[in-house]
């Protein structure tokens, strides 16, 4: 105390800088602060050193409370002791419930909390996140590693989350990944919710191809309803991380085990898009829970989509079921994904050139002569 008391009087009598106080004292720059701050606020006293002893001792709570912190436990037996004091907390204002760590302690005295192996995770990866600042700025859709139900069927679970308000939008138990098996599930989403302004996914199959831009038939209707198409680097599932982190809640709580067929499977996941978006807080939206924060968008969908329009600087083209659109005589293959669509040409300062266009979308560089695009 002695110490600190000289080391004030130093800095009063401005015999030293901070920087030099440190090395004078032997004490880091921000313990120097802390104790100037002390100091102006409860002069000397604010030096006694402050017991550490728990404000609240574990065995000091209600049984009535540590009850009610147990069936919580129970009920939500992943929920940490953050989400379950803050349910609590709506359920009961007028308790003074315990601290987190008092929680805690109480969870491992009643055998609630077993030791985890520390995870060693790559960086969260928050550069495809810099602009969902709103609802229905940008979703996220990708398809949860598939497993068997109890009836040896496999299961391939399709979600669709909002990344702003990580309001889960769909999860539905899927028994193909093709086009035609997921565009019902997206229009019955989009019916309900409206459309985002971005679908952000991965690179595989029905999201993209490996043909031109990567397109698929998927990501072609999505462009046609003024959907732009995102997708994460190979390799790098990080940078969809908010639904990667929802995907780990979902196999822990659904499918250890998986049930008996399909259908239950299905009962249990409409369980689980219920308590996520309407009973489970989440830190990152200040302990609010999604269907708190998300609002549907206000872009409605219609099945019958007009056919995308072109202004006059443009030569339009149908493209064909084979993937090709006719060009001064020739046949030019595009992409199959573009069955039955109209594409925009363009003409460049380089006569030969042609920008190729589908609605917003850019697609390449036509040559003239040769008839050979470029992205």
């Amino acid at each position: 105390m002695e110490q600190r008391i000289e080391m004030v009087g130093d800095w009063i009598r401005n015999k030293a800088s901070i920087a030099e106080l440190s090395r004078i004292y032997g004490v880091s720059r921000v313990t120097i602060y802390k104790w100037l701050e002390r100091f102006k606020e409860r002069g000397p006293e604010g030096f006694k050193e402050h017991s550490r002893a728990p404000h609240y001792h574990p065995n000091a709570v209600p049984p009535e409370m540590v009850k009610r912190l147990v069936s919580e436990r129970l009920n939500h037996p992943r929920w940490g002791p953050k989400k379950i004091r803050n349910i609590l907390v709506e359920q009961y204002p007028d308790e003074e419930w315990p601290s987190l760590s008092t929680i805690s302690v109480v969870f491992k005295r009643e055998g609630l909390i077993k030791s985890r192996r520390i995870r060693h995770s790559v960086e969260p990866y928050t550069q495809p996140f810099i602009d969902c600042d709103a609802p229905n700025r940008v979703w996220s859709a990708d398809f949860k590693g598939q497993f068997k139900t109890k009836d040896g069927n496999l299961c391939y679970p399709l979600t669709i989350i909002d990344n702003y308000s990580r309001f889960l939008l769909l999860c539905r138990g899927m028994e193909r990944t093709t086009y035609i098996h997921v565009r019902p599930w997206f229009e019955m989403t989009f019916r309900r919710y409206g459309l985002p302004e971005a679908i952000k996914t991965d690179n595989g199959a029905p999201f993209a191809s490996k043909g031109l831009q990567g397109l698929s038939r998927l990501s072609a209707w999505f462009i046609k309803l003024g959907i732009k198409p995102e997708r994460i680097d190979k390799g790098h599932p990080e940078q969809n991380g908010r639904q990667e982190r929802m995907h780990r809640t979902l196999k822990e709580e659904m499918t250890n085990p998986p049930q008996v067929n399909l259908a239950a499977q299905q009962k249990a996941f409409n369980r689980f898009v219920e308590e996520y978006n309407f009973d489970r807080p989440h830190e990152a939206l200040d302990m609010k829970k999604p269907g708190t924060v998300y609002v549907a968008s206000n872009r409605g969908y219609t099945s019958r989509s007009a056919p995308i329009k072109y202004g006059p600087e443009f030569a339009v083209r149908t493209v064909r079921s084979t993937g090709e659109f006719r060009w001064n005589g020739k046949l030019i293959y595009i992409s199959q994904a573009l069955s039955g669509e109209r594409i925009g040409l363009q003409q460049l300062k380089n006569e030969n050139e042609w920008e190729i266009r589908y609605g917003f979308k850019r697609l390449g560089i036509m040559d003239d002569y040769s008839c050979t695009i470029k992205v």
